[in-house]
């Protein structure tokens, strides 16, 4: 599961296209379509993990922090991709 989250995290990052399948019109997403598409994916992967959970057996109570905490954790799978596609030097030739 983590994989998976460390994978969804760093999409919107890696490409140009809206969940890494739809073309854009123009040719590059802005910081806050990224950052959209970050949230989308937060959900997308917490309700994939709740759902093998309850699978599995019983799903354990989640209150306000356990969201928190997730939601922090994927920022911080998330930033290699971001520092990739925002602090990397640019070389100019």
């Amino acid at each position: 599961m983590v994989l998976l989250a460390a994978f969804a995290a760093n999409v919107p990052f890696a490409n140009e296209r809206l969940f890494g399948a739809v073309a854009l019109k123009r040719g590059s997403k802005p910081l806050w379509m990224r950052l959209l598409e970050l949230i989308v994916l937060y959900f997308a992967v917490g309700l994939l993990a709740r759902l093998l959970e309850s699978r599995a057996g019983n799903v354990a109570p989640q209150n306000w922090e356990f969201y928190a905490v997730t939601a922090c954790f994927f920022l911080v799978l998330a930033f290699p991709g971001f520092a990739y596609r925002y602090l990397r030097r640019q070389r100019h030739e």
